[in-house]
Protein backbone atom coordinates (compact mmCIF):
# COMPACT_ATOMS: atom_id res chain seq x y z
CA UNK A 1 0.00 0.00 0.00
CA UNK A 2 1.58 3.65 -1.13
CA UNK A 3 2.33 6.10 1.56
CA UNK A 4 -0.68 7.89 0.24
CA UNK A 5 -3.39 5.44 0.58
CA UNK A 6 -2.29 4.55 4.03
CA UNK A 7 -2.44 8.07 5.22
CA UNK A 8 -6.11 8.03 3.74
CA UNK A 9 -7.06 4.86 5.57
CA UNK A 10 -5.70 6.46 9.10
CA UNK A 11 -7.56 9.37 8.42
CA UNK A 12 -10.61 7.53 7.78
CA UNK A 13 -10.07 5.63 10.80
CA UNK A 14 -9.31 8.29 13.02
CA UNK A 15 -12.44 10.03 12.00
CA UNK A 16 -14.70 6.60 12.40
CA UNK A 17 -12.88 6.70 15.79
CA UNK A 18 -13.58 10.25 16.71
CA UNK A 19 -17.18 9.96 15.69
CA UNK A 20 -18.11 6.49 18.07
CA UNK A 21 -16.31 8.52 20.66
CA UNK A 22 -18.74 11.35 20.39
CA UNK A 23 -21.41 9.01 20.13
CA UNK A 24 -20.44 7.18 23.25
CA UNK A 25 -19.58 10.09 25.48
CA UNK A 26 -21.77 12.99 24.27
CA UNK A 27 -24.86 13.32 26.65
CA UNK A 28 -28.18 12.67 25.07
CA UNK A 29 -30.24 15.79 25.22
CA UNK A 30 -33.96 15.63 24.79
CA UNK A 31 -35.96 17.95 23.18
CA UNK A 32 -37.16 21.19 25.55
CA UNK A 33 -40.05 21.55 23.75
CA UNK A 34 -41.55 17.83 23.22
CA UNK A 35 -40.98 14.41 24.18
CA UNK A 36 -43.39 13.09 21.84
CA UNK A 37 -43.04 10.89 18.73
CA UNK A 38 -46.01 11.77 16.25
CA UNK A 39 -47.52 9.28 14.13
CA UNK A 40 -50.53 10.79 11.89
CA UNK A 41 -52.90 9.05 9.86
CA UNK A 42 -53.47 10.81 6.36
CA UNK A 43 -56.64 11.66 5.59
CA UNK A 44 -58.02 9.60 2.87
CA UNK A 45 -56.74 6.26 4.44
CA UNK A 46 -59.89 4.20 4.97
CA UNK A 47 -60.88 5.16 1.17
CA UNK A 48 -57.88 3.88 -0.03
CA UNK A 49 -58.43 0.58 1.70
CA UNK A 50 -61.70 0.34 0.74
CA UNK A 51 -60.90 0.07 -2.59
CA UNK A 52 -58.16 -2.41 -2.48
CA UNK A 53 -55.02 -0.47 -1.81
CA UNK A 54 -52.73 -1.86 1.16
CA UNK A 55 -51.78 1.34 2.82
CA UNK A 56 -49.39 0.54 5.40
CA UNK A 57 -49.25 4.06 7.82
CA UNK A 58 -47.62 2.56 11.08
CA UNK A 59 -44.46 0.73 11.14
CA UNK A 60 -45.13 -2.84 12.56
CA UNK A 61 -43.21 -1.62 16.02
CA UNK A 62 -42.56 2.27 17.30
CA UNK A 63 -39.70 2.55 19.64
CA UNK A 64 -39.09 4.98 22.30
CA UNK A 65 -36.64 5.76 24.47
CA UNK A 66 -37.59 6.68 28.42
CA UNK A 67 -36.49 10.75 29.07
CA UNK A 68 -36.05 11.01 25.63
CA UNK A 69 -39.11 10.60 22.81
CA UNK A 70 -41.18 9.02 25.82
CA UNK A 71 -44.80 10.29 24.56
CA UNK A 72 -46.88 8.51 21.67
CA UNK A 73 -48.83 10.55 19.43
CA UNK A 74 -51.31 9.52 17.27
CA UNK A 75 -53.07 11.73 14.99
CA UNK A 76 -56.11 10.66 12.64
CA UNK A 77 -56.80 12.93 10.26
CA UNK A 78 -58.99 10.17 8.55
CA UNK A 79 -62.53 11.03 7.50
CA UNK A 80 -63.82 7.60 9.94
CA UNK A 81 -63.08 6.69 13.19
CA UNK A 82 -59.60 4.55 14.40
CA UNK A 83 -58.70 2.66 17.00
CA UNK A 84 -56.17 2.46 18.99
CA UNK A 85 -56.30 0.06 22.29
CA UNK A 86 -59.15 1.06 24.18
CA UNK A 87 -59.37 4.48 22.74
CA UNK A 88 -61.30 5.44 19.80
CA UNK A 89 -60.27 8.26 17.89
CA UNK A 90 -62.69 10.60 15.77
CA UNK A 91 -62.01 12.23 12.55
CA UNK A 92 -59.93 15.28 13.57
CA UNK A 93 -58.87 13.72 17.02
CA UNK A 94 -55.58 12.81 18.34
CA UNK A 95 -54.39 10.54 21.18
CA UNK A 96 -51.14 11.00 23.63
CA UNK A 97 -49.70 8.31 25.63
CA UNK A 98 -47.01 9.09 27.38
CA UNK A 99 -45.21 6.02 28.46
CA UNK A 100 -43.34 5.57 32.43
CA UNK A 101 -41.39 2.59 32.39
CA UNK A 102 -39.59 0.54 30.11
CA UNK A 103 -41.38 -2.66 28.64
CA UNK A 104 -43.43 -4.05 25.27
CA UNK A 105 -46.54 -3.24 24.66
CA UNK A 106 -48.97 -4.67 22.35
CA UNK A 107 -51.70 -2.35 21.53
CA UNK A 108 -54.96 -3.33 18.80
CA UNK A 109 -55.20 -0.92 15.88
CA UNK A 110 -57.16 -0.28 13.28
CA UNK A 111 -54.61 2.08 11.44
CA UNK A 112 -52.30 -1.05 11.33
CA UNK A 113 -53.17 -3.41 8.59
CA UNK A 114 -52.29 -6.30 10.90
CA UNK A 115 -54.35 -5.29 13.01
CA UNK A 116 -51.81 -4.97 15.94
CA UNK A 117 -49.25 -2.69 16.73
CA UNK A 118 -46.05 -3.48 19.09
CA UNK A 119 -44.94 -0.33 21.06
CA UNK A 120 -41.08 -0.93 22.75
CA UNK A 121 -40.46 1.30 25.22
CA UNK A 122 -36.91 1.04 26.06
CA UNK A 123 -34.53 2.71 29.00
CA UNK A 124 -32.87 6.44 29.20
CA UNK A 125 -29.23 5.30 27.52
CA UNK A 126 -26.87 6.46 30.91
CA UNK A 127 -24.02 4.53 29.86
CA UNK A 128 -21.15 5.30 27.03
CA UNK A 129 -22.08 2.20 25.46
CA UNK A 130 -25.98 2.28 25.68
CA UNK A 131 -26.02 5.83 23.99
CA UNK A 132 -23.72 4.56 21.50
CA UNK A 133 -25.46 1.37 20.62
CA UNK A 134 -28.78 4.05 21.13
CA UNK A 135 -27.69 6.23 18.10
CA UNK A 136 -26.23 3.76 16.16
CA UNK A 137 -30.13 2.00 16.72
CA UNK A 138 -31.79 5.51 15.68
CA UNK A 139 -29.06 5.60 12.73
CA UNK A 140 -30.27 1.99 11.69
CA UNK A 141 -33.94 2.99 11.91
CA UNK A 142 -33.50 6.45 10.11
CA UNK A 143 -32.16 4.61 7.14
CA UNK A 144 -34.21 1.80 7.09
CA UNK A 145 -37.88 4.08 7.00
CA UNK A 146 -36.00 5.94 4.53
CA UNK A 147 -35.09 2.89 2.52
CA UNK A 148 -38.49 1.91 3.09
CA UNK A 149 -40.38 4.54 0.60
Amino acid sequence: MSRAARWVVGAAALALAASAAWAALAPIASDADSREELFEIPKGTWARRMAGEKVELLPDEIRLTLGVRDVLLLRNLDEVPQVFGPTVMMPGQSFRLPFTSAGSYPFACTAHLSGQLLVVVEEFPATPWARLSWRLGGVWSDSAKHFRR
